[in-house]
Formats: C-alpha cells, sequence, structure tokens
C-alpha cells in the first residue's frame, strides 16, 4: 500500500521501492550502511547486552531454586518417606536370576542337561550374588558388617552380614541346582527407607497362611519369631500339584534386625533362597511368592502386584 503524505496543498503518495537486492557479501558487511548481517554496530551491541542480562538473571533465577531445592534435600535420608513418598510404606519382592532378555517376562526355562543353557543362568547369580561374596566392592569396603542374630539389631553405623555360606545346596559348587532340575531362585525384599515390620504373634497368624509355614512359626523360640515370613507355590490348583516340596535357606524368613533401612555404607538387602526339590519337568508351572508381615498388603495378579513376586518355571 502507497504510504500517504499531506502537506499545506496537497496530498501526495509515496510507492514503496523494491528493496535493494544483496549479494551474500553485502549481507556480511554491507558498506554502504556499515550493516553487519543486517544490524548496525548499535543494533547488534543492544541486542548483546539485552541477552547477556536476560541469561545472568535467568541463570541467577535458576541457581537460587535449585539452592534452595537442594538445602531442602539429604543424600542420607529421602525428603519424603513411607506414606508420604511415591514409592508408599508397602515393600515389594523381588528375585533372582531374572531372564537375560525383556521379552522373556518372568521365565525361568532351561534343559538341565544342556550346560550352554544352564551355564547363562548361573552367571547372572553370580553377577548378583558378587557384592554379597566381596563386600570390598561396597561403601566403606564393608568393614562395618557385623554378624547378627536373634538378640537384637546392630549398633549405629553397623550392618548384618548375610551369610551365603547359610543357604544349603543354594551355593556355586552345587551349580545353584540347575543342572539337577532342583533350581534356586534368591528372594529379596525393596528397600523403603524407614519400613519396620510388625510381626505377627503366634495368636495372630492369619486363617490363609500356609499350613506348613504356620507349623514352622509355632515350631520356632520366640526371640526367633521376628521375621518377615516368605511363602512360595503354585499360583493354580494344577501349578500346586506338580510344584513339588520347596526348601528355603537359610531360614523361612527376612530376620527383623535387617530392618529398617536407614541407607547405612554397606548394608545389603537380606537374601531368602527358595529350592524347587522336585518340579514337574516339561511342564509350565506359575509360581508366586510372598511376604506375611501384620503391616504389608498382598495383592496377586498381573497388575498391580503388592507384597508378592511371579515367576513361571520351565525346565525341560
Amino acid at each position: 500500500m502507497p504510504e500517504k503524505v499531506v502537506d499545506n496543498q496537497y496530498t501526495t503518495f509515496v510507492f514503496p521501492q523494491k528493496p535493494e537486492k544483496l549479494t551474500w557479501k553485502q549481507f556480511i558487511y554491507n558498506e554502504k550502511t556499515g550493516k553487519v548481517f543486517g544490524r548496525t554496530r548499535y543494533s547488534w551491541g543492544a541486542l548483546v547486552v539485552f541477552y547477556s542480562v536476560y541469561f545472568v538473571i535467568l541463570f541467577s533465577l535458576f541457581a537460587a531454586c535449585m539452592q534452595g531445592l537442594f538445602y531442602t534435600l539429604s543424600d542420607q535420608y529421602p525428603k519424603y518417606q513411607l506414606s508420604d513418598s511415591l514409592i508408599g510404606n508397602n515393600p515389594g519382592l523381588g528375585f533372582r536370576p531374572m531372564p537375560g532378555h525383556v521379552k522373556q517376562g518372568a521365565l525361568v526355562y532351561y534343559t538341565a542337561s544342556n550346560q550352554s543353557q544352564v551355564q547363562p543362568w548361573l552367571t547372572r547369580i553370580e553377577e548378583f550374588l558378587e557384592p554379597y561374596r566381596d563386600p570390598s566392592r561396597l561403601p566403606g569396603e564393608g568393614k562395618n558388617q557385623v554378624i547378627c542374630n536373634s538378640t537384637g539389631r546392630p549398633a549405629p553405623g553397623k550392618v548384618c552380614h548375610v551369610d551365603l555360606s547359610q543357604m544349603g545346596p543354594c551355593s556355586a559348587e552345587n551349580g545353584y541346582g540347575y543342572n539337577k532340575s532342583t533350581p534356586c531362585i534368591f528372594v529379596k525384599m525393596n528397600r523403603i527407607y524407614g519400613w519396620v515390620p510388625e510381626y505377627y504373634e503366634i495368636d495372630e497368624l492369619p486363617e490363609n497362611m500356609p499350613a506348613d509355614l504356620v507349623d514352622h512359626i509355632k515350631s520356632l523360640p520366640e526371640k526367633e519369631r521376628k521375621q518377615v515370613w516368605v511363602s512360595c507355590n503354585g499360583i493354580s490348583p494344577a501349578d500346586r500339584e506338580i510344584i513339588g516340596p520347596i526348601a528355603y535357606y537359610p531360614t523361612r524368613g527376612f530376620p527383623g534386625y535387617f530392618f529398617p533401612y536407614i541407607n547405612t555404607p554397606g548394608y545389603l538387602s537380606p537374601l531368602l533362597a527358595v529350592q524347587f526339590l522336585r518340579p514337574g519337568i516339561k511342564q509350565s508351572i506359575n509360581l508366586e511368592c510372598r511376604v506375611w508381615a501384620k503391616n504389608l498388603v498382598y495383592r496377586g495378579g498381573l497388575n498391580f502386584r503388592m507384597g508378592s513376586v511371579s515367576l513361571v518355571l520351565l525346565i525341560d
């Protein structure tokens, strides 16, 4: 559109002119106008000053926010704990060895007579147990680990030693039972900072607790009953029929002196070795292991599992 110009006597129109076509050299530096990349030195200077001040203020605000955030955090304990945290106050359960490929899910499958199929499972177990076997890899080199017993918790700054020699036949010397079709898995609880179990008394044992576990608890002296108990079994009646007897080492639970977890250097989660002594061969067996304590919520199923872990055992 032409620009309208009005003076005292006449009205004229000034039409815009086609801008001069610049070569790339003239765009970089135009000798006529003194512009560099289309801007004058003053324009470039103002731009640099503006963005310098802008980013200095932005960085200062970011640094102040981060400093305020770090002031509220600690590298020793989480800011939000137990029910106030996203993790919650209901520890989950895990097992090792896990399959090497995510597509296998929780399937433990191998042919007992095929060493090339057995060896990967043994390797995964050895890798998992390495910190337990060699505490020097831990913070503080494991020098604060002590032998614990049922008389009480370790002293402040000390943690309980997990003794792999108490795992019975679930040892490297026995190939963890895999080449004999009696495989072992290692069950552990997930760590939740500050969580302390509430133990069952004899007259408080749940009605749905397995009878063999009830008998085991009742056979123990009172000082050894402060444990988070573990039971494993087939999920369906058919699974329970073909799973066969199950052995637990060194006991049927996680002793109370391992709790609470408070991020003490050298701490390792307690382990429970579960051995399937005569599982059905060439049959897919769906298994579930769960933990028992008064303040543990259990929920099975495929989704939103709580206080339990499932796996599938298939031995050819």
